[in-house]
């Protein structure tokens, strides 16, 4: 492993995966077409064999399974949604608000399952998640989360804010005024975790073609550079991508996310750490960071702010920032300073996908024969997971719960076009920026900035 290469952590610990070369595509007829072999993709594809082992199904993705976001990520299988209970309760009801927090604090308990049924060896560790605050408006947003959660009738079991003492003894965070704590997250290897479950469903009889870039989908058929498909069902599952389809571009935003990863750390540092349980770390900041320590003892941190590129545009060179990673890795010093004694040894990114309310969605329109999955904002590790529950439900048709989720047949608006969606999308990330610059220098909300911001993003 080369030192600050830029390359994913986890693409550069992950053995390859081989996937067989499937028979030629050229009009071929299947009972699902599936778009994107990623999480939602296939997971999508898992379930529905599972219900029905005769379907006829095949994954089209564009480069290699794993490729986007679900082999990139921060590696948090998280029942946090990136919609609060209050926002869901707004939208449809108290009760709808909590059975999508249930089924998704549910789903870690799913997808652990299906990791030791199919053994794949992706490192799952279920250590939950700490939130911490360093200033008086992050503790009140902090405390404003634990008493959502109990409004709604969510115990300490739950979620629980915890003394300074219990921090300490579970991670060492310097300058922490409060912190909380849930034990509804794991950690995994997630790109070991993607192609595990490729290779679970190329056992069940899964065709995946890999370089085959949909460029357009229509009802009942796809097309690509090399063969068109036909499908009772086609399956968008192209999260950060989906501008590349025609017709698509704006749909969801690509925002990216990007990461650092350290070498792995000493005993003694781990000790200084008190990182016993390997629970992920956060903090109550607006623009988000996030971090796990890994199965070999390495702090994988990461954080947004990056730019939007103008018409969601998606490119390889977008990937690295040395700007943005050279201020995550500031943030991670801040955060863990026993970090600035190892080397930095991987920088790397990619597109995530953003919605224009924020929320993602699972829909299905029988009719058509077109269904899509995602939005989920940086949280699809597990999201991805109950998306695609949802989904196949929903094209079996047998009136499970979870095709009564909210989150049901309720994609977003459209993003503004060019060039309001390059101005909006950036201001609202340099908006971020600078109140919790104002949050660490006077240690009080900015109420202006704020309310800009819940305006924009709503």
């Amino acid at each position: 492993m080369g030192i600050d290469a830029l390359i994913s952590l986890w693409q550069d610990t992950a053995e390859d995966l081989v996937v067989p070369e499937p028979k030629p595509a050229t009009q071929r007829e299947f009972d699902v077409a599936i778009i994107g072999a990623g999480f939602s993709g296939l997971w999508t594809a898992y379930y529905l064999k599972k219900m029905d082992p005769a379907i006829r199904l095949a994954i089209f993705e564009s480069q290699q399974v794993g490729f986007g976001a679900s082999g990139r990520n921060g590696g948090w299988v998280s029942g946090l949604l990136p919609m609060s209970l209050g926002e869901l309760e707004k939208m449809f009801s108290r009760s709808a608000a909590i059975e999508m927090y249930r089924q998704s604090f549910a789903t870690i308990d799913e997808i652990e399952h299906v990791v030791r049924a199919e053994q794949i060896d992706c490192g799952f560790h279920r250590g939950g998640t700490l939130n911490g605050a360093t200033n008086a408006v992050q503790a009140k947003r902090v405390r404003d989360e634990i008493e959502e959660a109990r409004r709604f009738g969510l115990g300490e079991e739950h979620h629980r804010l915890i003394s300074s003492d219990e921090m300490r003894a579970r991670l060492n965070v310097p300058n922490l005024v409060l912190a909380s704590y849930t034990p509804h997250c794991a950690v995994v290897h997630p790109l070991r975790l993607v192609r595990g479950l490729a290779k679970a469903v190329l056992n069940l009889g899964v065709e995946i073609f890999e370089n085959s870039h949909v460029d357009k989908i229509r009802p009942r058929q796809i097309r690509t550079a090399n063969h068109g498909c036909r499908a009772e069902i086609i399956v968008r599952a192209t999260e950060g991508y989906t501008a590349q389809i025609a017709d698509h571009r704006r749909l969801l935003a690509p925002l990216y996310s990007y990461m650092v990863a350290t070498a792995p750390l000493s005993a003694e540092q781990i000790a200084r750490l008190n990182w016993k349980n390997r629970e992920t770390y956060h903090d109550a900041r607006n623009m988000i960071i996030y971090s796990q320590l890994t199965a070999d003892n390495r702090i994988a941190f990461g954080g947004r702010g990056a730019p939007y590129h103008f018409a969601s545009r998606v490119k390889p060179d977008f990937d690295t920032n040395a700007r943005i990673h050279d201020k995550i890795i500031r943030s991670m010093n801040s955060v863990f300073p026993v970090s600035t004694e190892v080397a930095v040894t991987h920088r790397w990114g990619g597109p995530l996908g953003v919605p224009r309310n924020w929320q993602p969605s699972v829909n299905y329109d029988k009719r058509s024969g077109l269904a899509s999955l995602g939005g989920y904002v940086g949280d699809g590790v597990a999201a991805a997971n109950l998306a695609a529950r949802t989904l196949a439900h929903l094209i079996r048709e047998d009136d499970h719960d979870l095709t009564r989720l909210a989150w049901v047949n309720h994609p977003s608006r459209n993003w503004e076009i060019e060039p309001l969606r390059f101005v909006g999308i950036n201001g609202l990330i340099k908006l971020s920026e600078s109140i919790d610059k104002h949050e660490r220098r006077t240690g009080k909300p900015d109420r202006i900035r704020e309310t800009v911001l819940k305006t924009f993003l709503g």
